[in-house]
């Protein structure tokens, strides 16, 4: 598998980050173009791009002003276009993950799961239909056609800044106190910071390698625990009263809260080695990893 592109003492930084930009699209423009892949897969795949996408964009925001603002709002439209689809799809691993500590029977699993899937079979046929696919094409070429005009002369101390801005906002927004009992929008509000800069860290990967993959490593596993925390929500939501779920609220809520308990904690253990470093600290290391990679 080809290396993503990434930022390199050998290639002018803001040219690095065009050639990042690029792949992006590209990326997201193949996921649309494939018929053969399964729209569930799809609407995953996409919107996983489109956070790859909104991450570069927050960090060049900065420098490119509304020529980033704008196509991160159009980005966060897409993603929340495709929004019903992935929750149904949510719930359902919401539903796998709980069925590995629930005591419930296979046939309560396999209702619940049957209402799921022909909800997210509802959605994805209403939501990704040939003719969205068509709109969200335009708009990335349109988009790739922009970033040829990108005004890219950034020098690796301000990525440096920005690299470190953004986690110190994933850092002040990691709450104290017991994880388990905080508000879960706390805690979604939190994995937005953690997702763009695990994807901001991809950049500087190549700096030190070893270092760099356990760093993204790390903030992928604390995504994973907020993003299942995040699901079991979902899941929760659909048991509400008059809810496709409501029939059975009284055997999944308890377990829900359980399983999304032990999430929490174990999200509080990672974020505090993740975030351990204050951002000065953080930001020198990452500027000594590129002056010794220039010698």
């Amino acid at each position: 598998m080809a290396e993503k592109p990434a930022v390199h003492p050998g290639i002018a930084v803001g040219e690095a980050l065009r050639t990042l930009a690029r792949d992006i699209l590209s990326e997201a423009r193949t996921i649309l173009t494939d018929q053969t892949r399964e729209h569930a897969a799809a609407v995953h795949d996409f919107r996983k791009t489109m956070k790859r996408w909104r991450a570069l964009l927050r960090l060049l925001e900065p420098f490119l002003g509304d020529d980033a603002r704008a196509p991160r709002g159009q980005a966060r439209d897409f993603a929340r276009e495709l929004a019903g689809a992935r929750d149904a799809q949510s719930a359902i691993e919401a539903l796998d993950d709980l069925q590995e500590k629930a005591p419930l029977s296979a046939r309560t699993i396999g209702s619940i799961r049957r209402r799921l899937e022909a909800m997210r079979i509802g959605a994805e046929a209403a939501t990704l239909t040939q003719a969205v696919r068509a709109r969200l094409i335009i708009a990335l070429e349109n988009s790739g056609s922009a970033v040829n005009a990108w005004p890219l002369d950034i020098s690796f101390a301000e990525l440096a800044r920005e690299l470190a801005e953004t986690y110190k906002l994933a850092r002040d927004d990691a709450p104290s106190g017991d994880w388990r009992k905080i508000d879960p929008e706390v805690l979604h509000d939190l994995r937005r910071r953690v997702v763009a800069h695990r994807y901001q860290m991809e950049l500087v990967e190549p700096l030190w390698p070893k270092f760099g993959r356990l760093w993204v490593a790390e903030a992928q596993r604390l995504r994973d625990r907020l993003g299942a925390f995040q699901d079991l929500s979902v899941l929760h939501g659909f048991t509400a009263p008059h809810g496709p779920l409501a029939p059975w609220r009284s055997r999944l809520t308890p377990l829900i809260l359980a399983r999304r308990a032990a999430h929490a904690k174990a999200a509080q253990r990672i974020a505090g080695r993740l975030f351990a470093e204050r951002p000065r600290a953080f930001r020198k290391r990452i500027e000594a990893l590129w002056k010794s990679g220039k010698r």
